[in-house]
C-alpha cells in the first residue's frame, strides 16, 4: 500500500490475538507518515465495536503508531488538560483497507496531573490464557510497558507539550483547508 498523504483519511482496525475484529475507527486524518510511523488525528469520529455498538469520540485525539514498538498512543486533548491512553499492541500494518494492529488488552492511562495507571491486567491474564498468547509475546509486551513508562517519565515524543502543540495545530490547519474547499 502507498503511504497515505498528509490530510488524507484512513480507517483504523484493531483485532484480538485470535484474529477477531475488536474495534474500528472511521475517518482518521493523517498528519504525518514515514517508513516507521504514522501520526493522525480523530475528532468526533465514528467508532464501531465488535458487537456492532457504535459511538462517536468526544474530543480531538492525536494518534501515534509505530512499526517497531508494541504500543500505540492516543493523546486526548480536553478542556481540563491533555490525557493519554496507551494501548499495548502489535506494531501496525497498513493495507488498502486500513491501518491494523492486534490489541493486547493492557493499557496505560496518563491523567493531566501526570498520574499513571496500568489498566486491564485481569483482562490481559484472561485473554492470555484463553487465546494462548506465546511466552515471547508476554515478554515483548512487558518490555514495551517499561519503554512506554520511560517515554512518559521523560516526556518523550507524544508525551511532550511541543509534540501535542505542533500536531494539534497542524490538524487545525488541515481541517480549516478542507472546510474551505
Amino acid at each position: 500500500m502507498h503511504h497515505p498523504k498528509e490530510g488524507e483519511f484512513i480507517t483504523i482496525k484493531s483485532y484480538k490475538h485470535d484474529g477477531s475484529l475488536h474495534r474500528t475507527w472511521r475517518d482518521t486524518m493523517v498528519l504525518k507518515t514515514s517508513d516507521q510511523s504514522i501520526i493522525g488525528c480523530n475528532d468526533h469520529t465514528l467508532v464501531t465495536e465488535s458487537d456492532g455498538r457504535r459511538w462517536v469520540t468526544r474530543e480531538p485525539a492525536l494518534l501515534y503508531y509505530h512499526k517497531h514498538y508494541w504500543f500505540n498512543i492516543v493523546t486526548m486533548i480536553r478542556q481540563k488538560g491533555v490525557s493519554y491512553y496507551c494501548n499495548l499492541a502489535s506494531p501496525y500494518v497498513l493495507d488498502d483497507e486500513a491501518l491494523k494492529y492486534i490489541d493486547y488488552d493492557l493499557d496505560i492511562k496518563v491523567f493531566p496531573d501526570g498520574e499513571k495507571r496500568l489498566l486491564d491486567v485481569d483482562e490481559y491474564e484472561l485473554h492470555r490464557k484463553r487465546m494462548s498468547y506465546p511466552n515471547e509475546i508476554d515478554h515483548i509486551l512487558k518490555e514495551n510497558v517499561k519503554i512506554l513508562v520511560s517515554w512518559i517519565n521523560e516526556e518523550k515524543g507524544p508525551f511532550s507539550k511541543e509534540y501535542v502543540d505542533l500536531w494539534y495545530e497542524r490538524y487545525c490547519q488541515l481541517s480549516h483547508q478542507k472546510n474551505n474547499k
